[in-house]
């Protein structure tokens, strides 16, 4: 049944996925997320509502504007897809529960998170501070208990800590989006956070090296590794937790 209502949600995914693209699109650049309507980046050309229907938009006009024959970023659709396979993910494997909604609003931070890191090197506390309220009452109402705040909090203070002792790696921003980590994955929110940085070290490495020491002058977002962790952590980190225990 819980696998059904995740099918059922792709649809609905999809439309909160063009919705978060605007959000990712304006926050960083303080514009209002309602008014006035989508238009292209490169002429301006305002976009018709038959071109801004989720994914199948971008499929059938090639990834281009109509009116300029501009490339639009693959980003669009990658968040209308990741969106709606996260949410249907939400669904399949929580059921209608509040835990559901709880993962769901973390997803769609996340998701926001992402696209504006990576465009911008922002991570916005418009998204990450009301998603970690929100979260933490969804999960405390689910299961109260003091595991998510404590998790929150200690999840900042790791981040905080590591912050102060590489202020080149990491900013407030990522210190933040652990709050929220922690609110949502309570006791498997290390899990996310490990995932997050061996996965961060991937790009490093190739960085350095073809780059060499200059390397160390060039900025990674780091927000996308965390929201990865974050995900696996969502979705199996008791498991993984369990398997790991198991070794020692």
């Amino acid at each position: 049944m819980d696998a059904v209502l995740g099918v059922f949600a792709v649809l609905p995914g999809l439309a909160v996925g063009s919705f978060l693209n605007v959000v990712a699109a304006r926050l960083p650049v303080r514009r209002s997320i309602v008014r006035p309507r989508s238009a292209c980046g490169s002429c301006g050309a305002t976009i018709a509502w038959y071109d801004n229907i989720p994914l199948l938009s971008y499929v059938l006009l090639r990834g281009r504007c109509r009116a300029c024959a501009a490339r639009i970023g693959l980003v669009y659709p990658a968040v209308e897809l990741a969106t709606a396979g996260l949410l249907a993910g939400c669904l399949a494997s929580f059921g209608l529960s509040l835990r559901a909604a709880a993962a769901a609003v973390f997803c769609a931070a996340l998701v926001v998170v992402t696209a504006t890191d990576v465009r911008h090197r922002i991570v916005p506390n418009s998204v990450v501070l009301p998603a970690a309220a929100v979260v933490l009452a969804l999960r405390t109402a689910a299961d109260p208990q003091p595991e998510w705040a404590i998790a929150g909090a200690g999840a900042f203070l790791f981040m905080f800590a590591t912050a102060l002792a590489y202020p080149r790696g990491l900013g407030m921003g990522d210190v933040k989006l652990a709050l929220l980590m922690g609110v949502a994955l309570g006791r498997t929110v290390p899990v996310a956070l490990f995932l997050g940085m061996v996965a961060a070290l991937v790009p490093a490495v190739v960085l350095l090296a073809r780059h060499g020491t200059g390397a160390r002058k060039m900025a990674i977002p780091f927000a996308p590794f965390l929201a990865f962790g974050s995900v696996v952590a969502l979705f199996a980190g008791h498991e993984l937790v369990a398997a790991y225990m198991t070794l020692l």
